[in-house]
């Protein structure tokens, strides 16, 4: 059977992509020849869809000093975040971004190499690591990321997370409201304060060792169980937290 090589980017995908990275200076003084930004690119998925080390990359992707500059000057360039806006796009197009029930959350990963931008882990012994806050829409799909350290408290995120929207959202109305579903880690009344001046309905998870959240509830009345509110009580932080478990 003849082996795959799930590095090579398809045609397809090649097209879609290709017009969204800038085009390199000419060298007119000659010199050797710049890699390509097709197979680049196709080293460059493949180190994150693997998790392996830069420096484990296959040589024949390409040599792996090459690969991360190349990683680096698109990043600085905002290559991906051009990627990442042109398939919101088209999932938009195609699917409709699920803007309706929305959530967030937030997560920490190993970062030992990180530097000033990492902070100590609080539940892995005081490691380096990153939080990386994810807002999604309905279905999980991402629509904001931001990374700061691991000692950084998600409700502290919140707001810049709302902010760094990669679409443009559409503003809410009564009869077509947003919901924003988070966990007990943002029962804060900074983080209610925040959600509904970003216009979004707050669904919070009660943080019962909080005495401020036990005076909200027996403050609160009852949520009505109209057509429009009576998928409160369904799960939906699920689908934020299945889509950080898909990353390393």
């Amino acid at each position: 059977m003849k082996r795959t090589r799930p590095w090579e980017l398809s045609d397809e995908v090649w097209e879609r992509v290709h017009p969204l990275i800038p085009e390199r200076p000419a060298h007119p003084k000659g010199g050797r020849p710049a890699q390509s930004d097709r197979q680049m690119l196709s080293a460059i998925l493949y180190v994150l869809r693997t998790g392996i080390q830069w420096n484990a990359l296959p040589r024949e992707l390409g040599a792996s000093t090459t690969v991360y500059d190349r990683f680096r000057l698109w990043e600085q360039q905002g290559v991906f975040e051009r990627i990442w806006q042109a398939g919101l796009q088209e999932y938009d197009e195609l699917e409709g971004i699920a803007w309706q029930w929305q959530s967030m959350d937030g997560v920490m990963t190993k970062a030992p190499f990180g530097g000033a931008a990492t902070g100590a882990n609080p539940t892995d012994r005081g490691k380096r690591g990153t939080k990386r806050s994810q807002l999604s829409d309905g279905r999980g799909m991402p629509l904001a990321v931001v990374i700061d350290g691991a000692n950084r408290n998600d409700m502290k995120l919140a707001e810049t997370t709302l902010d760094h929207l990669m679409i443009a959202r559409p503003t809410p109305t009564q009869e077509e409201p947003q919901h924003l579903c988070l966990d007990a880690g943002y029962d804060y009344e900074t983080v209610y304060e925040t959600v509904r001046a970003h216009h979004y309905v707050p669904h919070i998870r009660p943080n019962l060792h909080n005495r401020a959240a036990h005076a909200r509830l027996a403050q609160e009345p009852a949520v009505e169980t109209s057509s429009s509110l009576e998928s409160t009580k369904q799960p939906r932080r699920w689908v934020v937290e299945k889509t950080q478990s898909q990353y390393p």
